[in-house]
């Protein structure tokens, strides 16, 4: 798929159908999260994989009720862990974020490039996901997404966004 349509067509998918993720597929999607850059090269994420149908309960439920989660036939959780280095000169120990979020872009795009649906998932219970997964007391959830096939034409061109001369300076 082109690059550019991917972009244009990715869409947050909140309706999923049981039909498995192919495994290459999978593979593909997490080395487009693995290859991403970071801060010195630092690396800082973990990704899990949920495909257990009671687990993935526990972590729709962790994240907000939203039981929608569930119906996909897995979901993946991307963590960190705090670093000492202060990006901007106010992020601190919390600046692991942004590298997690820049591989979690890459592996939401990536999902999209193989006609898979994905949809960022921010509203979580931190210390509840990491009940649900047994992560380590040291990581940080930084997000999550349910991964499938959805279950209608969801794919389609985004509209309402701002057009570029409210957004930048200097065009």
């Amino acid at each position: 798929m082109e690059f550019y349509d991917v972009i244009r067509t990715r869409r947050s998918i909140r309706s999923y159908n049981k039909d498995p993720v192919p495994e290459d597929a999978l593979e593909r999607i997490l080395d487009a999260a693995r290859i991403a850059p970071s801060g010195h090269n630092r690396q800082k994420w973990k990704y899990y994989v949920v495909r257990d149908p009671r687990k993935l309960e526990e972590l729709a439920e962790a994240c907000g009720g939203e039981s929608w989660i569930a119906q996909a036939p897995m979901a993946i959780v991307s963590t960190g862990w705090r670093v000492g280095f202060n990006r901007g000169g106010y992020m601190g120990e919390m600046s692991f974020i942004m590298d997690v979020a820049i591989s979690f872009t890459h592996l939401i795009l990536a999902a999209r490039a193989e006609k898979l649906g994905t949809c960022w998932i921010g509203d979580f219970d931190n210390e509840e996901v990491k009940k649900v997964l047994g992560i380590e007391v040291e990581e940080e959830v930084v997000a999550v997404t349910p991964l499938g096939y959805p279950d209608q034409a969801a794919f389609r061109p985004i509209k309402n966004r701002k057009p570029l001369d409210e957004i930048v300076e200097g065009l």
